[in-house]
């Protein structure tokens, strides 16, 4: 199920929407396509590091959480997130305000490694704490349960492979894809891919994040329009 876009406007340009995506681009295409190894090491979140058991040295953890979030493994990887970001973090920017939606944006990264840092280091191997994370999708997931709570009956337009498209409720998109992290969580935590894989609890770290404290971010602002209403 991929989104293609959803029918609700935006009052002002998405700046800081913009310039996560245009970040994240950048961070790819100079910094990290040109290199064989994707530079993960210099970039990536180490669930060890806040063990202070990582072999490797570098930044400290906190900065390394942050630059985790603008790196990514491969073509599908950015592409797929920068779509998610764009159809969804308008909205949510527009009905936070651009500084309090960075703010959100980059808590909700802390929140996702937060919680897949837990899982790992309670419950996984050594070697697998070692592993970098990269990636938005954690923080992206904390715009999806930011969305689904400010605008749960907007719609978005979907493409279900091969050819079938619908307009499907956003509380019942997002309700899908978060099912589906929930799943897929559950059956990586049983049976863990060997070399690393998705970062399934990062997601729904982000998630539960976005889902639970979105309405104190938007304390004291305007309502967003939706379709239909007066302009």
């Amino acid at each position: 199920m991929l989104p293609l876009k959803d029918r609700l406007p935006t009052r002002s340009f998405p700046v800081v929407t913009v310039g996560l995506i245009a970040a994240s681009l950048a961070v790819w295409l100079a910094y990290q396509l040109p290199s064989e190894d994707g530079r993960f090491d210099q970039l990536g979140f180490q669930p060890c590091e806040v063990e202070g058991t990582c072999p490797t040295t570098g930044p400290a953890w906190p900065v390394n959480a942050v630059t985790s979030m603008f790196a990514h493994g491969s073509w599908d990887h950015i592409v797929f997130n920068m779509l998610f970001l764009w159809i969804f973090g308008n909205n949510v920017e527009d009905a936070l305000g651009r500084v309090r939606f960075l703010v959100f944006y980059l808590s909700a990264g802390f929140a996702a490694d937060a919680l897949q840092s837990f899982v790992t280091l309670q419950y996984g191997a050594p070697e697998e704490a070692a592993i970098p994370n990269i990636g938005a999708s954690g923080a992206i997931a904390g715009v999806l349960g930011a969305y689904i709570v400010l605008h749960p009956r907007a719609k978005v337009l979907t493409w279900i492979a091969p050819v079938f498209f619908f307009s499907l409720p956003a509380w019942l998109y997002l309700g899908i894809w978060f099912a589906f992290q929930a799943w897929d969580g559950g059956w990586a935590f049983t049976h863990p891919e060997e070399g690393g894989g998705i970062a399934y609890f990062a997601h729904i770290g982000g998630f539960l994040f976005g889902l639970l404290v979105v309405k104190a971010f938007a304390a004291g602002r305007t309502p967003q329009l939706r379709p239909g209403e007066a302009r």
